[in-house]
């Protein structure tokens, strides 16, 4: 199913039309009510390793990340979430430059929405791109296992023979 489709297809003949993309995002497997992580715990998490969080922060990926009284990094669900689009913005290919612009942005406000939706427009370019060119590639490779599939076929009737 391409990211454009819906499920209009698998739905009852009554049911209305809903754009999968338009779903919620997966939540994190978060502890009900909780709202304070520690940096082990979000790299539990999202997958990424504690260095990788240190440096996010660091090159301004992640906004400010509050800290407990002794200086403990204390995530949130928000900071969770945000990671969670970075890490989309990670899967499409955006250089890391254009997700540290695209996070100024967004501590920007409101008066930036049009420069974000060009990166993102920018950026969605770029993955359709790559999605058609791994198509491309896809089909070589079942022409070449069809191939070889039909040239063994072949092969073990003539030792059958």
């Amino acid at each position: 199913m391409t990211v454009m489709q819906t499920t209009a297809g698998t739905l009852a003949p009554n049911a209305t039309r809903t754009d999968i993309c338009s779903a919620p995002p997966r939540r994190h497997p978060r502890p009900d009510g909780q709202d304070h992580y520690t940096i082990s715990e979000v790299a539990a998490f999202s997958g990424l390793t504690a260095h990788t969080l240190r440096w996010y922060e660091r090159i301004g990926l992640t906004s400010h990340i509050d800290r407990s009284h002794t200086g403990q990094r204390r995530y949130s669900n928000r900071d969770l979430d945000w990671l969670d689009f970075v890490g989309k913005l990670r899967m499409t290919g955006m250089p890391v430059a254009d997700m540290v612009r695209y996070a100024e942005l967004v501590r920007a406000g409101e008066g930036t929405y049009p420069d974000r939706r060009e990166l993102l427009e920018s950026t969605r370019r770029d993955v359709l791109t790559r999605i058609a060119e791994l198509q491309d590639t896809l089909a070589v490779l079942d022409r070449k296992i069809g191939f070889y599939g039909d040239a063994g076929r072949a092969r073990e009737e003539e030792t059958t023979r």
